[in-house]
């Protein structure tokens, strides 16, 4: 219980407080609910977590923010009747119930219905009444009401609802065609008129009506709770924001001339610069992220480059720009789907560059600490690096590869459809892997030093590669555990490695190239709101200032890009950006091409007007222009999720290499890259 007070402590000091919650009434209900009642016995530790959580019927209890940003502007007070549209567990209708006279709720599930009857009466909140029904028709015997909040979102408001509003009443209630295009709109009736004010973005999913039988619940189709960040409006007109970044905007005529001195006096003395992209297949993006590199590495010292990419392959490159590499591999790099992301004229001239680089350093006598390495982050080599642990170990110790062998034999079956593991784990009929996995790794930490004076290198790229294995089969065994357990699994490794990199170095510097989602802070995104974290937040949490983010973005043009997983690559144009997204109020400055500091170096105004809520266009290696506003935008607040933004108006897609470059047998030694 202890525990449970210090967290709802949390929750309404930096929650609410510090989010601009400021009415008296609000924050006193808010404390006085225990929102642990309202949530299943496995939750009750999340409680006062600032996140939505399941409930019954596939339901959600919203985020307690935004019950409390509803309950505020809907200016609730002693005396009020509220109709809540929406029970859910009944949270938001017992916080009501603290400061408004009489409360009416509906709800759709009949089940859910009567788990906050029970729930309300045993809590002695007996100002409280419930209706199964269909809250589209309110509950006009009740009526007029005060305050109308409503939990799900349209195309426009409900007439019921409307007519059920008292002189001076407030309604608050999610409106947008799309559920990533919602407007939170607060309704007051005055003098006959409904005025109408919007409070700014949000995410919530559709209010269904009935028409066949107004008034009587049909439960398959009630929506979910509010699952999007909101923050209050901002004053500042659409024309003032793009003003304001036409006014701090840096302009460039193209990659190659940019003047990035500016943007490397803001980067400072960090170790850590993350350079993002909006999409997997846009040259510009690539051809700027090499530009900054090279920056980097010349006026900074900047000397580990860490991508999106699997180790195995990354290794590949590593031992080429190095000088090592002494015979082509079985397999290419980079040769799977999807091949295009990184088999590129993009990436085969910064690799070009960084190999000759390393090479004019030979003549130094420390070059082995200034040359450049190239690594991967990424988890999906599973079996190629488990069958890399398995060579080396045999050519340094056999009876440990015989054990990691019969080890690693317990994923064998699934070499072919590593998500089968998965399947598999879950079913309840395999207890899986872990202990094998693990049990690898730890012997091999366990015979470092031995192992070490055989050749320090390939022992420090055989333990990544058992770490590998370990955290891929973690991964894998969580796919069908949940989206937020497999992602945070994934961006976790993705860290964790970027973080060996660098404490095996103490005095290294990094540059991390991947897309904007890994890299941004997730807290600043709906991600945040789902309970995912990435490889952005985890690093400005351990480094800081230490750590710089950029990101890259784009309104038109080209990009490559699949139909679907495993599909062929092809061209496709990239549709204009939404007009309520980040992307257009950068297009509507009228800038074809410019750095845009966020952070620290911004404006105070410009800061405060980007971490507005807005949505954020992402394309990954499968691009749907078709279901674009779906399948690719989300909600972000731009200047809490990077410290930069480079923009490119129009953009055209990479040039992928051909088939045959660089990979095959007798390949020269100028692999990879037909280097």
């Amino acid at each position: 219980m202890t525990s449970l007070r210090r967290e709802k402590e949390i929750m309404i000091e930096q929650h609410l407080k510090r989010r601009g919650i400021r009415d008296p009434k609000v924050l006193k209900a808010m404390w006085e609910i225990p929102r642990e009642e309202f949530v299943s016995r496995e939750l009750v530790a999340l409680a006062y977590d600032d996140t939505p959580l399941p409930i019954e019927e596939k339901q959600t209890i919203s985020q307690p923010y935004i019950v409390a940003l509803m309950i505020e502007e809907l200016s609730i007070k002693p005396g009020d009747t509220v109709l809540d549209v929406g029970t859910g567990s009944g949270y938001a209708a017992a916080v009501m119930s603290r400061i408004a006279d009489k409360v009416y709720s509906v709800e759709r599930h009949g089940v859910l219905a009567e788990s906050a009857k029970k729930r309300f009466a045993a809590l002695g909140l007996d100002n409280i009444e419930v209706l199964h029904g269909d809250g589209t028709q309110g509950w006009p015997e009740h009526g007029p009401f005060d305050a109308i909040t409503v939990a799900a979102g349209g195309a426009e408001v409900p007439e019921p609802l409307k007519e059920q509003l008292a002189k001076g009443g407030r309604l608050i209630i999610p409106v947008g065609a799309d559920t990533r295009d919602q407007r939170l709109i607060l309704l007051t009736r005055t003098n006959g008129a409904i005025d109408r004010k919007d409070l700014g973005m949000v995410r919530f999913v559709p209010l269904v009506a009935d028409p066949a039988q107004p008034g009587k619940a049909r439960d398959s189709d009630y929506p979910t709770r509010a699952k999007g960040p909101m923050q209050k409006p901002s004053p500042k007109s659409r024309d003032d924001i793009v003003g304001m970044i036409r006014d701090t905007a840096e302009p460039f005529d193209d990659v190659d001339s940019a003047d990035l001195n500016p943007l490397l006096d803001r980067i400072g003395d960090a170790r850590l610069v993350l350079l993002g992209e909006s999409s997997h297949g846009t040259s510009e993006f690539y051809r700027m992220r090499a530009r900054i590199t090279k920056e980097l590495v010349e006026k900074r010292g900047f000397n580990i480059v860490a991508v999106e990419a699997d180790w195995p392959d990354a290794a590949q490159v590593h031992r080429v720009i190095r000088g090592s590499q002494q015979q082509p591999p079985a397999q290419p790099a980079f040769d799977r789907f999807p091949r295009w992301m990184w088999r590129n004229e993009e990436t085969r001239a910064p690799v070009r560059w960084l190999r000759d680089h390393n090479r004019s350093l030979t003549n130094e006598a420390d070059a082995d600490q200034t040359q450049v390495g190239f690594y991967g982050l990424d988890l999906y080599s599973l079996f190629s690096s488990l069958a890399s642990v398995i060579a080396y170990l045999r050519q340094v110790d056999p009876e440990m590869a015989e054990m990691a062998i019969r080890r690693y034999g317990c994923l064998s079956p699934y070499e072919s459809d590593p998500s089968a593991y998965g399947a598999a784990t879950i079913s309840g009929r395999f207890s899986g892997c872990t202990d094998d996995v693990v049990h690898v790794l730890t012997q091999l930490l366990e015979n470092s030093m031995e192992l070490t004076a055989h050749d320090g290198q390939r022992f420090r790229d055989a333990i990544h590669n058992a770490r590998l294995v370990a955290n891929a089969e973690a991964y894998y065994r969580t796919l069908y555990m949940g989206e937020r357990s497999s992602w945070n699994a994934r961006d976790s490794h993705m860290f964790e490695t970027l973080q060996s990199l660098l404490d095996h170095d103490p005095g290294g510097k990094a540059v991390v190239w991947a897309h904007n989602s890994h890299l941004g802070n997730a807290a600043a995104t709906e991600m945040g709101v789902r309970g995912e974290h990435n490889l952005g937040q985890l690093a400005k949490r351990e480094y800081g200032d230490q750590c710089y983010a950029i990101g890259m973005f784009t309104d038109h043009g080209t990009v490559a890009a699949a139909d679907n997983w495993d599909g062929a690559m092809r061209v496709k144009q990239v549709q204009p950006s939404r007009h309520n997204s980040f992307e257009r109020l950068m297009h509507d400055s009228g800038v074809a091409r410019f750095m845009l500091p966020l952070r620290r170096h911004a404006p105070e105004d410009l800061k405060k007007e980007l971490a507005d809520v807005r949505l954020e266009r992402a394309i990954g290696v499968i691009y749907r222009p078709q279901t674009e506003l779906q399948s690719h935008y989300f909600q972000a607040s731009l200047s809490n999720q990077f410290d930069e933004a480079v923009w490119f108006d129009e953009s055209t897609a990479i040039t992928p290499l051909d088939r045959d470059a660089g990979g095959g047998k007798g390949t020269p030694d100028t692999f990879p890259f037909g280097l």
